[in-house]
């Protein structure tokens, strides 16, 4: 739910960013690997693959009741489809497995609950992750961002404590590289698209396109502009985001201003123009 859409920042890099375009690919490879997710572009999911699905969250997804006591529920599905008095529906028995709630706040980063979910987070990863993980170096860079996904998984979970209901996407953990963003470049150029009865291109400074998306996600965490916050996890969004912020600022003195040379135009140089 953001009004504008990035699509590059005017901030090279000093080095290739490995880590970035690692996540990115571990996390496009799971997703196109979870039951049912195939077909997801279609919204063609059958009842078996539904189940598959549910049962596949409940053991490797953060499920805020489950981090804040630290104990599994008594009955899990088991990916199998049942007819009931109800009808056909999904099976449910004890769990059969052994699972970690603390280790399922790492598998959720992961995990995705559909095209435009991936996609989204996807392209925040990789438009400020890119500098980020120059700044930071690249063992840096991943321990930041897995810190930053526990301090929003469990952050989420821990005002959501009785919630059952599995908590997924990498949001959390690429709330806290935009955090980091905005402190280190605030300044830095970011292209959006603003929808405006076309998609208007604007080259806007960081800290307005990062502030106002935060502003957003701190409304919306609140229920305010959404009905019951919807089913999107705005709160670990904001944990996220200040975790971010707090575990770069030491890194802020040393960080160089970003250039911003003349005449770009969506990183490429335009033409010259001459005047007489």
């Amino acid at each position: 739910m953001c009004v504008v859409i990035p699509v590059h920042d005017v901030n090279p890099v000093r080095r290739t960013p490995w880590v970035t375009y690692a996540l990115i690919a571990a996390n496009v490879l799971v997703f196109v690997t979870m039951p049912g997710m195939a077909g997801s572009v279609t919204g063609g999911t059958k009842l078996a693959q539904l189940c598959d699905l549910q049962a596949f969250l409940d053991r490797y997804a953060a499920v805020p009741r489950e981090l804040v006591h630290d104990q599994l529920p008594r009955l899990v599905p088991t990916g199998e489809v049942g007819v009931g008095p109800q009808g056909p529906g999904c099976v449910v028995a004890p769990p059969g497995y052994d699972k970690s709630p603390p280790l399922s706040v790492f598998t959720a980063m992961f995990l995705h609950g559909g095209w435009p979910h991936l996609l989204g987070n996807m392209l925040f990863l990789l438009i400020f992750g890119n500098n980020v993980e120059d700044r930071m170096g690249h063992i840096r860079f991943f321990l930041f961002y897995v810190v930053c996904g526990y301090a929003a998984g469990y952050g989420f979970a821990l005002l959501n404590a009785a919630s059952a209901d599995p908590l997924i996407g990498a949001s959390g953990a690429i709330a806290g590289v935009l955090g980091a963003y905005l402190v280190l470049y605030p300044r830095a150029r970011v292209w959006v698209l603003v929808p405006f009865l076309v998609f208007l291109p604007l080259r806007l400074p960081a800290w307005l396109v990062l502030g106002f998306w935060f502003g957003l996600q701190a409304v919306y965490s609140s229920g305010l502009g959404v009905s019951g916050a919807g089913t999107v996890a705005y709160a670990a969004h904001v944990v996220g985001f200040v975790a971010g912020m707090l575990l770069a600022w030491p890194l802020k003195p040393g960080t160089p201003p970003p250039p911003e040379p003349p005449g770009l135009l969506f990183g490429r140089r335009a033409r010259p123009r001459y005047t007489w």
